[in-house]
């Protein structure tokens, strides 16, 4: 993906190297688990629940990437990608007589305290409803490449996008709608609901990626796309890695799947690569197909 030089968002807060520890709310810590809550065998939708009523939440100034983050080329990338994100999504929202309110994208080290409560690395990138923030620690690029197998900086791009999508359902009030269901639901019915809405938060990713790789710059005199060869098989790729039949193989050696809360890795696939063919957000309802 062609990203130097290129915009970047503004709506980045750089916590990392606060030393600002977990916070404690009401005596009990919350981790937040938005995406890859598999990993740590949590249900995300448990947490929306929480960010409905609120929790510690960061209150430092952002700063500006730009003097604060020089030699940083991650940080810069995902910043550019953010702002990708801001483009596309406030052109679709104002064609169909929308706003568009731009999250935040918070980068952490270690630990973080979110609108959500708190948060460690090891939660993996998630984005929170209550303070409309995308949270990473940006050793998850490695974890990606390393851990799961999925290198490219356009793997990481998908998960930005994809948490970017998390805050289109917020906006939409699908969240809200899916956090209701809690309690009226079983705990199978309820991981379904989860599978459904990461799915549509998936699909979100696709469009996204649908109008970026239409996106051209000027290099050496001629427009080229600022998608490279290669760079839709990464995300794609990374949407298999992150599965939950896979991870849940590679972590006890079978599947269970009324456990899942994410979907296969070929869900994950089939749902980006609609939203990158189609580009139409009428397109992604998850919740009414009986297909997924």
């Amino acid at each position: 993906m062609k990203w130097m030089g290129r915009r970047e968002s503004g709506n980045i807060d750089d916590q990392r190297g606060n030393g600002r520890g977990l916070a404690v709310g009401g005596g009990l810590t919350a981790v937040v688990a938005v995406v890859f809550a598999l990993l740590t065998g949590q249900n995300p939708l448990e947490f929306i629940g929480m960010a409905q009523q609120g929790g510690t939440s960061s209150s430092s100034e952002q700063k500006d990437l730009s003097t604060d983050l020089q030699s940083d080329a991650n940080a810069h990338f995902v910043a550019t990608v953010l702002g990708d994100t801001e483009e596309v999504w406030d052109s679709i929202f104002t064609a169909n007589q929308m706003r568009y309110e731009k999250p935040v994208l918070t980068l952490f080290t270690d630990q973080i305290s979110s609108g959500c409560g708190a948060a460690s690395s090891q939660t993996g990138p998630f984005y929170c409803p209550a303070d409309s923030k995308v949270y990473i620690d940006l050793s998850f690029y490695n974890d990606l490449k390393e851990r799961f197998g999925a290198p490219g900086d356009f793997a990481m791009a998908y998960v930005v996008a994809h948490e970017v999508g998390h805050h289109i359902q917020h906006l939409l009030g699908t969240t809200d709608r899916i956090d209701n269901m809690r309690g009226r639901l079983s705990e199978s019915k309820l991981n379904e609901q989860s599978v459904r809405l990461e799915l549509q938060a998936d699909f979100y990713a696709g469009v996204w990626a649908h109008y970026i790789q239409k996106k051209t710059i000027l290099e050496d005199g001629e427009r080229k796309t600022v998608l490279e060869e290669g760079d839709f098989e990464e995300a794609l790729n990374a949407a298999n890695a992150i599965g939950d039949d896979r991870l849940q193989m590679e972590a006890q050696g079978h599947v269970v799947p009324d456990a899942f809360t994410h979907g296969t890795s070929a869900q994950r696939m089939k749902w980006f690569k609609k939203g990158f063919d189609t580009g139409d957000m009428s397109a992604g309802d998850t919740f009414s197909t009986s297909s997924l």
